[in-house]
């Protein structure tokens, strides 16, 4: 979101903080809430009851954050607040039979449309700078979508996991989750620490 804001040709620090607070209800909680309410992957004592509760406030509260941008900014993010509150729900809750439930999904909600958003909300006009951003932050988290997949099957589907890795010197290397989970977790960290550092570094320069 913020090298989105950043990639506009003036970055407003009100829009862009209304930005971050909007997404992180709708995708830092709501979304982690509907993701755990269907088939419990964080396995998390909340109730169902709690998750929903959660979902709906936080939902509720993004769309409201939303609806101000609208009345205050321009009409045209009302498309940006319809199209996040589905796609935040249909993902997480794999409607219309999981179709939104892809990495290519994954990669357009969390890492294009947020980035797109804040560039519409700052600059309120598509330019080549927002759409590439946008396809920037696509290619990313496609990326971390393809590390945090395999790590997520070692870490919490695979019950025991053996195998021997011979060497071109005649060694070999015993294979297990940890093993093979730890280069990815590694790239995974540092791809995060990365994303934040860059961001903050060019919203410092523009603001």
């Amino acid at each position: 979101m913020a090298l989105g804001a950043a990639a506009a040709p003036t970055v407003y620090g009100d829009r862009l903080a209304a930005a971050l607070g909007a997404f992180f209800l709708g995708v830092g909680v709501c979304a982690h809430a509907l993701d755990e309410l269907n088939g419990r992957p964080l396995q998390t004592r909340l109730s169902d009851r709690s998750l929903v509760a959660l979902a709906v406030v936080s939902l509720l509260g993004a769309v409201a954050i939303g609806v101000i941008g609208v009345v205050t900014v321009s009409p045209s993010l009302a498309i940006f607040v319809a199209a996040g509150a589905f796609i935040v729900v249909a993902y997480n809750l794999e409607l219309f039979g999981g179709r939104f439930h892809s990495d290519t999904w994954f990669a357009v909600a969390w890492g294009a449309f947020p980035a797109l958003t804040s560039y519409w909300a700052n600059a309120l006009t598509l330019r080549v700078p927002g759409v590439g951003v946008a396809a920037g932050c696509f290619a990313l988290s496609l990326a971390q979508r393809r590390l945090s997949t395999p790590v997520r099957e070692l870490r919490r589907r695979t019950i025991h996991l053996s195998g021997t890795q011979t060497m071109a010197d005649g060694s070999e290397v015993d294979l297990d989750v940890e093993r093979l989970a730890a280069p990815l977790d590694g790239a995974l960290r540092a791809l995060t620490v990365a994303i934040v550092l860059i961001a903050a570094a060019v919203v410092w320069t523009r603001l």
